[in-house]
């Protein structure tokens, strides 16, 4: 008998819906990264991009635990001298909510071009309404599966 190797033609990407609301951000974004990357199937390569599309609702009210909200900052530079900048959880989070999540997820993905790939297929918004209905109900696609 022959070892299985996965092929792309063999790939059917599914779609995942994750509400944020309650749930700590680190522990959510390596959720959503195991599932961009396709760790959780059985025909996973590293090679290949075998992982599934995520949808990720309500990130507006994702927490983090201790006194993160005040102590995490993201940085930015303008490749200026003194450009370097630094914006607070608590700050991020009310002005632009889906960015927490997907910086969270981007620093457990690959860093190479496998991983911009999957980081294309996750879909992070504030409220709990997205527009990617049409995808989630089409189960011949893989179909959807709630979290």
């Amino acid at each position: 008998m022959k070892t299985y190797s996965t092929k792309s033609a063999d790939l059917t990407p599914q779609w995942h819906v994750i509400d944020a609301s309650g749930k700590t951000l680190g522990r959510l974004a390596s959720e959503v990264a195991t599932l961009l990357m396709g760790k959780h199937k059985p025909i996973y390569a590293p090679h290949l991009n075998t992982g599934d599309f995520v949808i990720v609702v309500n990130a507006a009210q994702v927490r983090v635990t201790g006194k993160k909200a005040q102590q995490k900052l993201y940085y930015r530079h303008s490749n200026y001298p003194g450009g370097l900048k630094g914006t607070t959880f608590a700050k991020m989070i009310e002005t632009y909510p889906t960015r927490v999540i997907e910086y969270a997820v981007k620093g457990m993905l690959p860093k190479n071009r496998l991983g911009s790939d999957m980081l294309s297929r996750l879909k992070v918004y504030p409220g709990d309404t997205h527009p990617h209905q049409a995808q989630a109900e089409k189960p011949e696609k893989g179909g959807v599966v709630e979290r």
